[in-house]
């Protein structure tokens, strides 16, 4: 199944970020989130929130409108229509930049992507976040671009990581503290593998 890709209501993104392919993907605007996808001459195939940030309800797309009183903020009802239509790859754009308490609600919402068999990251012109469970991960080397990663879970085990400045075999990594943060990728690409816990894996332009 083709990608779904989520604009949010954050920080608008100046440019489409790069290596964002937003040409036959499912696109979904999340409240303010369709005027920040409209300025970068895209049309989203659903609009959906309570649109109390935008103010109006967009006609020239499918609308999913809900009230302002909810438990779901506007990003989450987005993820949860996303999976509700079978999508299983998930990014989420115009998600950081703002109100930190809305930042780490994104962040969670990756975990809440994850916990349900799908994958989710947050792409902007100026970081990457996937959060990921037990496996192995090739992030691709950008140039300008820091290599951070933090424990989500309390500690994350068999943490190995290869081709980067400060590489790892076999470690582990609590939540309490951040050893992770600041790494650079070498290679083309950092190998990270791990056997067990939740890893927030960040790259920031420098």
């Amino acid at each position: 199944m083709k990608p779904c890709i989520i604009f949010t209501g954050g920080k608008p993104e100046p440019k489409i970020p790069d290596g964002l392919e937003t040409e036959g993907a499912f696109i979904i605007a999340a409240d303010r989130g369709y005027k920040n996808c409209r300025k970068l001459g895209i049309m989203p195939d659903l609009a959906i929130g309570d649109f109390d940030s935008l103010k109006y309800v967009p006609k020239d797309c499918e609308q999913l409108t809900f009230p302002k009183e909810k438990d779901d903020t506007d990003l989450m009802l987005a993820v949860r229509e996303a999976l509700a239509r079978g999508y299983t790859d998930i990014t989420i754009t115009g998600a950081m930049g703002g109100r930190f308490d809305h930042t780490f609600a994104n962040i969670q919402t990756l975990a809440f992507i994850r916990s349900v068999g799908a994958w989710g990251r947050i792409v902007t012109n100026y970081e990457n976040i996937m959060l990921v469970t037990a496996g192995t991960f090739r992030i691709p080397k950008r140039e300008r671009f820091s290599l951070s990663l933090f424990a989500y879970s309390s500690e994350v085990h068999g943490l190995t990581i290869k081709g980067v400045k400060y590489p790892l075999e076999d470690g582990t990594i609590a939540e309490i503290f951040p050893i992770g943060i600041s790494n650079e990728i070498l290679d083309d690409y950092a190998e990270i593998s791990f056997d067990e816990g939740w890893l927030l894996i960040v790259q920031s332009r420098l």
